[in-house]
């Protein structure tokens, strides 16, 4: 069964653990893999991944506060095979879908689609990337719904008011209505500031989430913090509003810099040092998997991530109490140190000693 919410941790990660340095953002080679008495472990530091037709794609649903830990070496989760996580709200809940090849599974999507008119909103890093892709799900087999994109400049310093109004902008000339769609294509700042439009344009519409960074995937698409910073303070501006559905394809994991997936990478540790001892010792077994990008490390590593988060915004969704509990990092994170631009390097120097100057 799954570690209780009281689980602690008492030891720090083996000093084996250790972030390449140097390396560049370029796919290297495929890793070959071998299974070990003690988890999946990477013999290269490489990419691999696999992937599945839409036919192909069989839903699991597990509940997010009852999941067992399981190491997917063993057999126990079964590859290929998307996984839905869901976030118990009552009338506002909804599920995560998890897996390989899901941008090109269109009933994903349109189920979740209201009325006929949707906003994709991403930026100028993901648009060339995912754009068309995800525009094809949309409208495959339904010539009844129009799309349109909004493509806003990339980076945490563009998550203002002023890049706010350009979705406001392109929204009210699209003269989108109250049964319209948002969707959040990209990473944290997209769908923060995405989540935070769809909650107040026409006082509130349907949105969707589809990150495509591991941060994402495993904190802020989940949840329902939606926002923008203001030059005195960083997300005061905001609201909780949660999505119909959030879809990540583990694919697109592939095109994330070493950098940003080492961030994504603490949030996922974090899980484990907060609630969960047993996801913390699988994260021990498998670390040079996940570095590697294996595809069912990752994919396993996001669902247990998920569960726990959704576990935790289930019981305070507001965050009057339980939920401050993921916020461990967040606080020396925000500072802007010179040599750690990238918040989640600074966690990993405080809570691992991981040195990063890439």
């Amino acid at each position: 069964m799954a570690a209780p919410a009281s689980s602690s941790i008492h030891s720090p990660l083996r000093s084996s653990l250790r972030i390449p340095r140097g390396r560049n953002c370029s796919p290297p080679g495929a890793s070959s893999i071998s299974l070990l008495p003690r988890g999946l472990r990477s013999t290269s530091l490489g990419r691999i991944g696999f992937s599945c037709s839409s036919s192909d794609q069989i839903l699991t649903r597990v509940a997010a506060s009852s999941a067992p830990v399981m190491d997917p070496t063993k057999g126990e989760v079964a590859l290929k095979v998307p996984t839905v996580v869901d976030v118990d709200l009552g009338d506002r809940s909804y599920p995560i879908y998890i897996g390989s090849g899901l941008l090109d599974a269109p009933d994903l999507l349109q189920r979740h689609v209201a009325g006929k008119r949707v906003l994709v909103v991403t930026n100028t890093t993901i648009a060339p990337l995912y754009l068309d892709r995800v525009v094809e799900a949309l409208t495959r087999g339904n010539s009844h719904v129009s799309v349109e994109s909004v493509i806003l400049p990339d980076g945490e310093k563009y998550k203002d008011m002023g890049t706010l109004m350009k979705i406001f902008d392109k929204a009210i000339e699209s003269r989108m209505d109250r049964r319209c769609t948002f969707v959040a294509l990209g990473g944290g700042v997209i769908g923060d500031m995405c989540g935070f439009a769809a909650a107040t344009y026409v006082r509130g519409v349907n949105f969707i989430q589809i990150p495509t960074t591991l941060m994402a995937q495993v904190d802020s698409s989940v949840g329902g913090k939606t926002g923008i910073n203001h030059p005195l303070a960083k997300n005061m501006i905001g609201a909780f509003y949660q999505p119909q559905c959030v879809l990540i394809d583990t694919d697109t994991l592939n095109t994330l810099p070493d950098r940003e997936l080492a961030s994504g990478i603490g949030e996922v540790i974090k899980y484990g040092l907060i609630r969960d001892a047993k996801f913390f010792e699988w994260q021990e077994r498998n670390m040079e998997a996940l570095l590697a990008r294996d595809s069912s490390a990752l994919a396993y590593a996001i669902k247990r991530s998920c569960e726990n988060k959704a576990d935790v915004v289930s019981l305070d969704e507001k965050e009057s109490g339980l939920r401050a509990t993921l916020n461990l990092g967040h606080t020396f994170g925000h500072v802007r140190y010179r040599d750690f631009p990238n918040y989640y390097n600074f966690f990993f120097v405080l809570i691992l000693g991981f040195p990063n100057k890439s």
